[in-house]
């Protein structure tokens, strides 16, 4: 939702800060800000890019300085501006902040450090924050440390944040509730940032802090860690970050979405190897077999996520229901939260979110637990606060995605489904042996039949030419493939602007076809398995509106041909797989329309790749 970034060493900060709120960008690109310590502190904010930034700040500034914070926003509270980006300072000057998340109670704490004579300068509630933590200090006649520690103790959200004192100038406080927080250790340095991408290249030895955990970090006493809540002395736990340079590089691609979408035959080898086994039709996903009885007792399955994930929990409703037979709710996390659901003692909860910070599915984790449910969490970032939180989980192992539309995180995801619903098919004893092998042997072809598709690109960006000025796109499929039209749908508005829907087919009489005309193009996934006749009545229902029609067709296929204006062909697989590889001429088709309207398709407007705040 945000990116930190901060460093306290040796080195000059300057520089390590900078790269990392460029590899931070996909939080949050609408302002930035950076603020060095040395003997006196420096801040540099503007409203725009990570690039916008290093224009002003001075050669000056930049030199000396061995500790510094930096921050890429997406803005919540207060418009995009220069008085809005961070750092914060207080009424003083002397404290500074960064902050990710929300303080949702920041107005009446306003109000009584307005009482108190504290005066404000921008419409943010980190504002508000760095103020109560200097009311605080001088009130109470606390430490930075002490201060920030009972200034959190009076707010309500969700933050991480990073805090220099001008008083204590070789000192960083830090502390985290709710959004990420990662600190990578060095050799008399240390790294803060939202996540371990900024200082790879200087050390793979990190710290994640928990909620309500806090740190003091100093060159000379170096690092110490605080409950929030209890004041108790925390032992950090180091861990080795699995994560190379190269794979947060471009790689030769003009953007991260599509070096991403070209990723994915690897990334989803990557999601199933060591964990399908053909030849002796096993699948090996230590989270299920470690709780074999409460899969194999489950009368229910919740699944909680949201946007492109949520599309992939529907995915997994049919599979889960055909190859298992178990009742199962696809729920946005961020409904579900807010009422009163119906969950049960021994219920099983699978939270599906990319970042694995997503706030909603986080509150709806932890609602889940407080019922008694068992919850599996879906994620790809190792070591995330969803990981974390869930009873056992499954790593979707797609690698760091940067572009803020979600390609390979949603194949990925899906992958793991797949191979779930065959694993709980064959504890319910629910999926014969041929079934099982059928799927099975299709998944292990599916990277293979990928590259095929991937060299549909050139006349995938020729038909972007012909709709590339559209107002409107209508997306349409039926059974497994309705999931794959909404997140068609998604993909297209995220990152162009054009307003898309998906709809089941079956349903487009029921309105959408109201819409229909010559200048309405609709996206119909028509491949041949599940309801392939139906289908195929509704391609003709559209072509007598005379709408354009772009279809995604199993090769090979004439009846749904002779009724299109343009045809994709995708490799015949069985119908729970179609998904999978129907996504990915969608997301060719939103790329190319995108660029060619002048998008930037990783840093879409109004987006972020990581909700982390409601």
């Amino acid at each position: 939702m945000c990116g930190i970034v901060g460093y306290i060493g040796h080195r000059d900060a300057y520089p390590i800060i900078i790269k990392g709120l460029k590899r931070l960008e996909y939080r949050g690109y609408d302002s930035a800000g950076i603020t060095l310590f040395n003997a006196a502190s420096v801040v540099v904010k503007t409203k725009g890019k990570v690039a916008d930034l290093e224009q002003i700040v001075t050669p000056q500034a930049k030199s000396g300085k061995t500790l510094g914070l930096g921050h890429t926003r997406w803005a919540t509270h207060g418009i995009p501006s220069d008085l809005n980006s961070h750092p914060h300072l207080s009424n003083s000057g002397k404290i500074a902040i960064v902050h990710n998340g929300i303080i949702e109670n920041y107005a009446s704490i306003k109000k009584i450090l307005t009482d108190n004579g504290y005066h404000f300068k921008s419409d943010t509630d980190t504002e508000v924050l760095v103020n109560l933590i200097e009311y605080i200090k001088t009130s109470q006649k606390a430490t930075i440390g002490q201060a920030v520690q009972i200034a959190l103790t009076q707010v309500v959200g969700a933050y991480a944040i990073a805090v220099v004192d001008t008083d204590r100038p070789g000192e960083v406080v830090v502390a985290k509730l709710g959004s990420p927080l990662a600190v990578g250790i060095g050799k008399d340095e240390y790294f803060i940032a939202s996540d371990a991408s900024p200082f790879i290249e200087y050390t793979n030895r990190t710290i994640y802090l928990d909620d309500n955990e806090m740190a003091v970090i100093s060159r000379k006493k170096g690092f110490k860690m605080y409950s929030i809540t209890s004041d108790k002395v925390l032992t950090p736990k180091v861990q080795e970050i699995q994560l190379s340079l190269e794979t947060i590089e471009k790689s030769g691609f003009d953007y991260f979405m599509l070096k991403e979408i070209h990723e994915q035959p690897s990334a989803i080898t990557d999601t199933f190897r060591g964990r399908l086994h053909v030849d002796t039709q096993n699948i090996n996903i230590s989270g299920i077999e470690q709780n074999k009885a409460v899969f194999e007792n489950a009368q229910r399955i919740t699944i909680v996520a949201c946007g492109t994930s949520w599309h992939a929990g529907l995915v997994a409703e049919y599979l889960f229901e055909d190859a298992a037979r178990i009742p199962v709710e696809v729920e946005y996390a961020s409904e579900f939260r807010y009422r009163n659901p119906v969950i049960n003692k021994g219920d099983v909860v699978i939270a599906i979110s990319q970042s694995g910070e997503t706030a909603d599915t986080l509150a709806a984790i932890k609602l889940a637990k407080e019922k008694g449910a068992f919850v599996f969490g879906i994620c790809n970032v190792v070591g995330s606060s969803i990981a974390r939180a869930s009873d056992a989980g499954a790593y979707t192992h797609a690698g760091p995605e940067i572009g803020v539309a979600s390609t390979k995180a949603f194949t990925t995801q899906l992958t793991v489904i797949i191979m779930m619903g065959l694993r709980l098919g064959q504890l319910k004893g629910t999926i014969d042996k041929h079934d099982f092998d059928r799927v099975a042997k299709q998944l292990e072809t599916l990277p293979k039949l990928i590259e095929g598709v991937l060299t549909c690109d050139k006349q995938i960006e020729k038909i972007a030419r012909e709709y590339k000025d559209a107002s409107n796109f209508l997306y349409l499929g039926r059974g497994y493939n309705f999931p794959a039209a909404l997140e068609g749908a998604l993909k297209l508005k995220e990152i162009s602007y054009i307003h898309a829907e998906g709809y089941p087919a079956a349903e487009m009489k029921h309105g959408p076809i109201a819409l229909i005309d010559e200048n309405m193009p609709v996206v119909v996934i028509a491949t041949n398995k599940g309801h392939y006749e139906k289908i195929v009545s509704n391609v003709q229902e559209i072509k007598s509106r005379n709408a354009n029609i772009i279809s995604i067709v199993t090769k090979g296929d004439e009846s749904v041909k002779i009724l299109s204006d343009h045809v994709i062909e995708i490799p015949e697989v069985t119908e729970a797989l179609v998904p999978i590889l129907a996504s990915i001429p969608l997301q060719l088709l939103s790329y190319h329309i995108a660029i060619m309207r002048g998008c930037n398709v990783d840093q879409p407007r109004n987006l972020a790749k990581s909700v982390t705040v409601e």
